[in-house]
């Protein structure tokens, strides 16, 4: 239908102007880091590779004359960074307490125990602590040595901001724990949701369960569906304590005639037990992992600490439920508990993470070092294997991503690809064959980060932290191809730009 004009016959034709809404271009600086190995994790090594990075993300990964023959061809502006060594995805750090940092005198002792250790712990923990700042310690440390993410847990809710204030990624697990059933039903549940509402969403959140002796069925029924609930992630304590172990005979029970203990698969659950160490003391044998099996906290959207002691079937039920674990190999001989079976669990195709734990049981929050430890033990329980080296540097990137859900996703970590996040970490090793680095890095990897990026910022470089952002060209700057000469790749890192 048209409207006429007043008087007239004839239609009016309004002309209403052409708006056409150009797209703003934002023009991010590229930087290219470069180095004499690049390992992306899901694709093989790269000798003399580079990652293409802008606004965060990596734009390329290969080899270094495609990668910037590519921006070249693109009429990109970029910068090289020419590392020495090896360049890797930003390792993670998949299970550590960031806040008991101030407690490393408890770590650098030996124990008979756990609960040797546990008496050291909870002495030191009782005193003064400001644990904000001494969390903020831990993150600096983690840098400094090439972990650009962590699966921290927050016990004292001072400490819960951690990541956030470093820039790291990873989740901050608010910690649950010694609550039995009537005061969890009571006020328990409640007071839990306040206070996961306090921990950051920046840069991920979840619930520690803190271990099936640390709570009752109540508790340990509910939190996972607090968490499923929300859409966030579990992550708890499981076999670090012998006596989570499958128990197959037990002495008889006093006031329970004919009781003696009873195997794995026994219906313990009918009993009614209201907690694990109730299920004991009634005489079922039954391992802490099939007990939370049995009441829904294992699956895909949790990861377990320690794993030290399973048996095969508990392995077994981690793989069904898709549950990755985080060995941490050095807190384990701190306490004076067994090695985990890391060769058990890499024979099996075991998801495995890799942890530092806190330095209150570990003498550093350096991650190489416990890779390093897992490689002497898997060599040790006769894992033979030509894989081994590829295989705990994939559970100290990938692995603790996969742990935590990030190894997918917009913001993805732990390897190296288009899209994914920035987060990179470069060691120095000497090797000149792809073979023989990974195996320098692996053997003798503490100590040896010379770079750590986060998001594209450098954000540590010879094992100190920079307060400086790296200078970046400006949009106007064009690439020039005969200005592409690599420097000394033993020589400290150095930038260059390409116009």
């Amino acid at each position: 239908m048209s409207a006429g004009r007043a008087g007239t016959d004839h239609p009016v034709v309004v002309h209403h102007p052409v708006v056409v809404h150009q797209p703003v271009v934002v023009h991010h600086p590229v930087v290219v880091h470069s180095a004499r190995i690049v390992v992306p994790m899901t694709a093989p090594p790269i000798a003399d590779g580079a990652v293409a990075v802008s606004a965060g993300r990596i734009l390329h990964v290969g080899d270094r004359s495609w990668v910037l023959d590519q921006l070249t061809g693109a009429g990109t502006a970029f910068s090289e960074r020419r590392w020495r060594g090896a360049l890797l995805p930003g390792l993670v750090n998949a299970h550590s307490h960031l806040q008991y940092t101030g407690m490393a005198s408890v770590g650098q002792h030996q124990y008979t125990g756990f609960e040797d250790w546990a008496t050291a712990f909870n002495r030191v923990y009782s005193e003064p602590h400001d644990w904000r700042a001494e969390a903020a310690d831990g993150a600096r440390a983690s840098i400094a040595a090439g972990v650009t993410s962590i699966a921290d847990i927050v016990t004292d809710i001072e400490a819960a901001t951690a990541l956030e204030d470093a820039g790291l990624g990873g989740i901050a697990y608010w910690e649950v724990m010694d609550w039995e059933n009537e005061a969890w039903q009571a006020h328990g549940r409640d007071q839990v949701l306040d206070e996961l509402a306090r921990i950051p969403s920046t840069p991920g959140a979840g619930l520690s369960p803190h271990a099936p002796y640390s709570l009752d069925v109540a508790p340990l029924l509910e939190l996972p569906d607090i968490v499923r609930q929300r859409g966030l992630r579990l992550h708890l304590h499981l076999g670090e304590a012998a006596f989570e172990g499958e128990r197959t005979a037990l002495e008889p029970v006093p006031g329970l005639d004919g009781v003696d203990g009873v195997g794995h698969g026994a219906d313990w659950h009918l009993a009614n037990a209201p907690s694990f160490r109730a299920m004991r003391a009634l005489g079922f044998g039954a391992s802490a992992t099939s007990f939370v099996d049995r009441l829904g906290v294992l699956g895909p959207d949790c990861h377990i600490a320690h794993g030290v002691y399973m048996t095969a079937a508990d392995r077994a039920l981690l793989r069904a439920r898709g549950t990755a674990v985080a060995l941490c190999p050095r807190s384990n001989a701190v306490i004076g508990l067994d090695p985990p079976p890391v060769a058990d669990y890499l024979r099996e195709g075991s998801p495995i993470a890799i942890g530092t734990d806190s330095l209150s049981s570990s003498p550093s929050l350096d991650l190489m070092a416990d890779v390093t430890a897992l490689h002497r033990i898997a060599r040790a329980q006769g894992y033979g294997q030509r894989d081994l080296h590829e295989r705990l540097l994939a559970a100290a990137t990938l692995g603790g991503a996969h742990a935590m859900g990030l190894a997918v996703g917009s913001d993805r970590i732990g390897h190296l690809a288009v899209g994914a996040r920035a987060d990179l970490a470069v060691f120095d090793v000497d090797a000149r064959t792809v073979v023989d680095a990974l195996a320098e890095l692996v053997e003798d990897g503490a100590g040896r980060a010379v770079g750590t990026v986060i998001r594209g910022v450098v954000r540590a470089t010879d094992g100190a932290l920079v307060s400086n952002a790296v200078r970046h060209p400006t949009p106007d700057d064009r690439t020039a191809p005969d200005d592409r000469a690599a420097p000394d790749d033993r020589a400290a890192p150095d930038e260059q730009e390409h116009r």
